[in-house]
């Protein structure tokens, strides 16, 4: 009988102070380790959806130069017939506007011709501005 109520007292005896800071320091090591991986994957995300839309966007860019005989002028002629295409624009090739938008919602540039290829396009990364590196990247097509 004496055994018994020992254990059950060392039971109810819950945890230490010393034992709950170890549990909290090993949770805040675990999640310093967790939490910029999972941030970093949402990077790499939209660094991926950019680099669909822009895609997208070369595609539909492509089918009104095959419709319409020209390049486009602007990205905006995707959406609404620019003069002296009657008759030969079926757009709008663009349906949202902001398929215009890369995945952080900067401008697409655009340039035809491009310096190497029949267009450019070029989203400026994160930040919007030229050059940069990880998420701020510069992409084009």
């Amino acid at each position: 009988m004496r055994n018994r109520s020992r254990i059950t007292r060392s039971l109810q005896r819950g945890f230490t102070i010393l034992e709950i800071v170890i549990v909290f320091i090993l949770l805040a090591g675990i999640m310093a380790y967790v939490v910029p991986k999972i941030f970093d994957q949402g990077k790499k995300a939209e660094a991926l959806q950019a680099k669909i839309k822009m895609t997208n966007l070369g595609g539909q860019i492509e089918m009104y130069k095959l419709e319409v005989g020209k390049y486009p002028g602007s990205l905006q002629d995707l959406n609404k017939a620019p003069s002296g295409t009657e008759g030969k624009w079926n757009g709008p090739y663009v349906k949202n506007p902001d398929e215009l938008k890369d995945a952080w919602g900067n401008d697409y540039r655009y340039t035809a011709p491009g310096q190497s290829k029949a267009f450019d396009l070029i989203s400026m990364g994160a930040d919007g501005k030229e050059g940069g590196e990880g998420e701020n990247k510069d992409l084009s097509n």
